[in-house]
């Protein structure tokens, strides 16, 4: 019986199990995938579920908003990548060891991929947050050799300056700046952005009335949006930006994408997307 999960707060949003329910089903396994809530005030859950792992009681564990930087610390070993990014998402046990690795930047640029096609004119994008899924996004972004702008709130300055000097070696100081997550900011850096990401958690169910993207603020020219939130299936950020006559996509097909990655660490199976996008489509 094979036990995975994920851990964050709050969870009842997620698709996750019933993605990888499917992917354990295609692949002739028994299992469950469960969730692991771990409310802000609790955080030492995050030590019960790690010694879980040690103790084979748990094959794998996910790692979503708030603890993907958090969750480091009852690890023994980062891969490169999530070395590299700074946040982990996926959590597998190796030799004894816990080994936390980051599948949400390659599963960002896969779906981007299909998302855009060769339609990106200019490579300029404008990622809005600076927590670990937009460490993930930029990450994957600098490495595709796009042109990265930071648009965050007042009291995220110092994080994106930290995320700024961790990705120094990737971006180049000429090739990543910030700016304040309002109207005004962003007025002014708008022209030529190719690629609009929100990689913060606003818009996201049960808060579904809000965007990201400031009110009365048209957005730039041809600028594709992508919205990391996927639940609920259409945010307010992405139908906005459709009404406007861009192209824009929630983060299902992200989530797709970086949970076929995790089960494959976990398990070492190979499971086709349309699988597991069939489980969460109904």
């Amino acid at each position: 019986m094979i036990h995975l999960g994920l851990i964050g707060y709050p969870l009842s949003h997620s698709l996750s199990p019933r993605l990888h329910e499917a992917a354990l089903k295609a692949v002739g396994w028994q299992g469950e995938y469960r969730l692991y809530p771990v409310a802000p005030g609790e955080i030492s859950g995050l030590a019960g579920l790690a010694s879980a792992m040690r103790s084979g009681e748990i094959l794998g564990l996910n790692v979503t908003i708030p603890y993907k930087q958090a969750i480091i610390a009852h690890l023994d070993q980062l891969t490169p990548s999530a070395q590299a990014i700074g946040a982990v998402n996926t959590v597998y046990l190796q030799d004894g060891k816990l080994i936390g690795h980051n599948t949400d930047a390659p599963g960002f640029l896969a779906d981007l991929g299909r998302f855009l096609g060769n339609r990106a004119s200019e490579k300029k994008a404008l990622v809005m947050g600076a927590g670990g899924a937009a460490r993930a996004v930029v990450y994957a972004l600098l490495n595709a050799r796009w042109k990265v702008t930071l648009a965050v709130r007042d009291a995220d300055i110092r994080q994106s300056e930290t995320l700024r000097n961790s990705f120094e070696s990737l971006a180049g100081a000429e090739r990543m700046n910030i700016v304040l997550l309002e109207a005004g900011a962003l007025g002014r850096v708008r022209t030529g952005i190719g690629l609009i990401v929100n990689a913060t958690p606003i818009g996201m169910f049960p808060d579904t009335d809000f965007s990201a993207w400031p009110d009365g603020l048209a957005f730039p020219d041809g600028a594709a949006v992508f919205d990391l939130v996927y639940n609920p299936r259409q945010t307010r950020l992405v139908r906005e930006a459709q009404a406007t006559g861009l192209r824009a996509t929630t983060g299902l097909g992200m989530l797709v994408e970086q949970a076929a990655l995790s089960f494959a660490c976990w398990t070492g199976q190979v499971v086709s997307r349309e699988v597991m996008f069939a489980a969460v489509e109904v």
